[in-house]
């Protein structure tokens, strides 16, 4: 496992040396988008208002603050990963469609994530849950907002971060994926340890 520190634009040979279970921080552009940035994108077929060719997209849903006497200016009071399941529906094809690099969230993704990931050059990574606080504290600035109309949680919001992290990658370019590889060795322990356990225990009347 190595630590790696990502700059955006992510161009490809920053990330194909990268494998799941190594550890990044990210320093430049993020955005964040959950279940209706994608689906406005993919199904609705809206061209995204901003420009995600190397950049980083977060499943969170942010608590934001506008700041009195600023109107339109916005600080985050907190920002936690949302479950990257929920868009394995369409990240395949939303990969495609913005040239995104760099997918945050929280728990593990399917098989289409996967081959959207090998297919396009993009990984996904994951930030520790229940540390929403922790990622507010990384967010410098934020930048702006689109799509507010969708309400806060599920806005285009723009921020720009430093040292955002410790991230897991999850799913590399190679499609390999974190979560499936555990399942797996995790389910072989078991059916041993089962078998162990079942020789200890008998049956009394």
């Amino acid at each position: 496992m190595k630590t790696k520190v990502l700059n955006t634009p992510i161009r490809d040979e920053d990330i194909l040396d990268l494998t799941i279970g190594d550890m990044i921080y990210l320093n430049g552009y993020m955005v964040t988008g959950r279940d209706d940035v994608h689906q406005r994108v993919v199904l609705g077929g809206k061209k995204l208002p901003v420009d995600l060719r190397g950049g980083a997209l977060f499943h969170a849903g942010p608590i934001m603050r506008e700041r009195d006497k600023e109107p339109g200016r916005y600080d985050v009071i907190s920002i936690g990963p949302t479950t990257s399941m929920r868009m394995e529906s369409t990240e395949d094809a939303f990969m495609a469609a913005t040239g995104v690099k760099l997918i945050v969230g929280k728990g593990g993704m399917g098989d289409r994530t996967n081959e959207g990931c090998k297919a396009n050059k993009v990984i996904h990574a994951v930030f520790p849950g229940g540390c929403a606080v922790l990622a507010a504290g990384q967010v410098e600035e934020v930048l702006g907002v689109d799509w507010l109309d969708l309400g806060m949680p599920e806005a285009l919001w723009q921020l720009r971060v430093a040292q955002f992290g410790p991230l897991i990658v999850t799913i590399d370019t190679k499609g390999n994926n974190l979560f499936e590889r555990n399942k797996k060795i995790f389910n072989e322990k078991k059916e041993s340890a089962i078998a162990e356990i079942n020789t200890h225990l008998h049956y009394h009347e």
